[in-house]
């Protein structure tokens, strides 16, 4: 395989438009193929979330609480493969440029327990890694050993395997330039936080918890406190901007670029 791995997540608000149901953001998605193929980081495990092609579906039918009456089965379905049309849409972008992208469902390989994860297969995975391939995973409704089904996030995939992998770093990839002292669409005083200690983070999941929620797997404050058990590794952690042009590029090649460093 050859070297630490970098994982990079890619945000469901950046690679679909949050605000219209059921669309992804095609130019986003293939800027980013660009972007990673001129990055030329190996090993590299990519992430995505559904942003507005599966969490609208996920909403309605309340997947994330499991399994509660029959008619939820429907949404547990279209749920999945909301991810996996989107997922094969960013396949395409990847293989366009000629890189060997392959999909790991979660969904098959994944079990939790309330919501976490309790037990992953990562063989094929690792296998892939060592011919050269690069892994594309995605949130995902899974099966959960307790609720029956529940919602997976990319975050919570992106911790296990940056702390079960000893990853080189994470890079999170959403449509702010990272985190800010206020929401950034709402208050224009909002400053960006360049820095964040690890302790900081703490406080504030402490003082707010997660109020902050704005979709089915949490709001930037739930995104980034599922990353805790990867930062308290001392794994590097950097929120960039990813509709904004080579920031991700910069990102995973381990170059200074605007953003949120979590240390």
């Amino acid at each position: 395989m050859g070297g630490k791995i970098t994982i990079l997540k890619l945000g469901g608000s950046a690679i679909t438009v949050k605000k219209k149901a059921f669309t992804p953001n095609l130019n986003v998605i293939n800027r980013l193929a660009l972007e990673i193929k001129k990055a030329d980081v190996h090993p590299l495990i990519i992430v995505h979330g559904g942003g507005s092609m599966a969490h609208p579906i996920a909403k309605k039918f309340k997947i994330k609480e499991g399994y509660k009456r029959r008619g939820q089965l429907m949404g547990f379905a279209e749920t999945h493969y909301a991810m996996v049309k989107l997922n094969e849409l960013i396949l395409d972008a990847l293989i366009e440029q000629g890189l060997p992208a392959v999909n790991v469902q979660p969904s098959a390989c994944v079990v939790t327990e309330n919501g976490r994860i309790r037990s992953m297969e990562i063989k094929p995975l690792l296998e892939l890694l060592k011919l050269g391939c690069i892994p594309v995973l995605h949130g995902d409704a899974v099966f959960d050993a307790v609720l029956g089904f529940t919602i997976l996030s990319g975050d919570q995939l992106v911790a296990n395997l940056a702390v079960n992998l000893d990853a080189e770093r994470i890079v999170l990839g959403v449509d702010v330039d990272g985190i800010y002292t206020a929401d950034p669409k709402l208050d224009p005083k909002a400053k960006l936080i360049k820095t964040m200690s690890i302790e900081k983070l703490k406080d504030i999941q402490n003082k707010i918890g997660n109020s902050l929620a704005d979709d089915v797997t949490g709001g930037m404050l739930g995104k980034v406190v599922e990353l805790l058990p990867a930062i308290e590794q001392k794994i590097p952690t950097i929120i960039v901007n990813a509709t904004k042009p080579n920031r991700v590029c910069k990102a995973i090649r381990g170059e200074k670029v605007a953003g949120t460093v979590i240390q």
